[in-house]
């Protein structure tokens, strides 16, 4: 069973509690993209990334000085967006971290993929964007991804940017499973963004101290939110939130 989560904007260097494991899968990959964003020209590297001309600038000495191979960060403790945050993962046991190498995907538009203890740099990319002269990230990936996974049974806990990286290659005997995190409004079921990415980040933490192993042991989650058997299905599973 592999949990697929988003990667964050915001990351942080993270070298000093834990050391990296391994260098990502595709790390070749990374270079090779980080080589085509150095090609560009400002304007092609702005359409790139659509951020403020501070941020533009911040980034652009980052990829000028980066390598790939030195001062790394585990990417667990390197990503530092609300799921990760909520995910708390300075809190995890060592038995808690063993879970999530096992078993939790960062999917990532620059690394591809990458296992909670894989060593990474910051960078700024998103799966959604377009490379000049190089195209889709979707179809530079293609079905890497998903074969770089090794498995037949996902917890999708991704945004749909980063869960149709690996969505097109699933075989008919694989099973996804998409958690929603909705509250009830007017008999209507809504999700809100900023409280879906909490919530997702604590449902790792939860399946990591209960060291869950089979989807249907998802329907248990009470943290926050309540599984929905009328509202959920085989391929999603619906979770509500509960009153204070």
């Amino acid at each position: 069973m592999i949990i697929l989560l988003s990667p964050a904007k915001n990351m942080v260097e993270a070298n000093d509690d834990f050391v990296y494991r391994d260098l990502p899968v595709f790390i070749q990959d990374a270079q090779y993209l980080k080589e085509k964003l150095l090609s560009l020209t400002d304007d092609e590297l702005k359409s790139v990334w659509k951020c403020s001309e501070k941020l533009f600038l911040e980034n652009k000495q980052k990829l000028q000085n980066m390598d790939l191979k030195k001062n790394l960060s585990p990417a667990l403790f390197s990503y530092h967006g609300l799921a990760f945050q909520h995910m708390t993962p300075g809190a995890f046991t060592y038995e808690e971290l063993d879970y999530v190498q096992e078993h939790l995907r960062i999917l990532s538009a620059f690394y591809g993929i990458v296992r909670p203890f894989d060593g990474i740099v910051s960078y700024r990319l998103e799966m959604g964007s377009s490379i000049p002269h190089t195209g889709s990230l979707y179809s530079y990936w293609n079905e890497r991804i998903y074969e770089a996974c090794n498995d037949s049974v996902f917890i999708n806990l991704a945004s749909k940017e980063y869960s149709d990286a690996v969505k097109p290659y699933l075989k008919t005997t694989d099973q996804m499973i998409t958690c929603y995190f909705m509250e009830r409004k007017n008999d209507k079921l809504i999700q809100k963004g900023t409280k879906a990415k909490m919530a997702r980040g604590a449902m790792v933490y939860w399946m990591a101290s209960h060291q869950v192993k089979n989807p249907e042991e998802l329907k248990a989650f009470d943290e926050g939110y309540r599984f929905s058997p009328s509202d959920s299905d085989n391929c999603s599973y619906i979770f509500i939130e509960t009153k204070k």
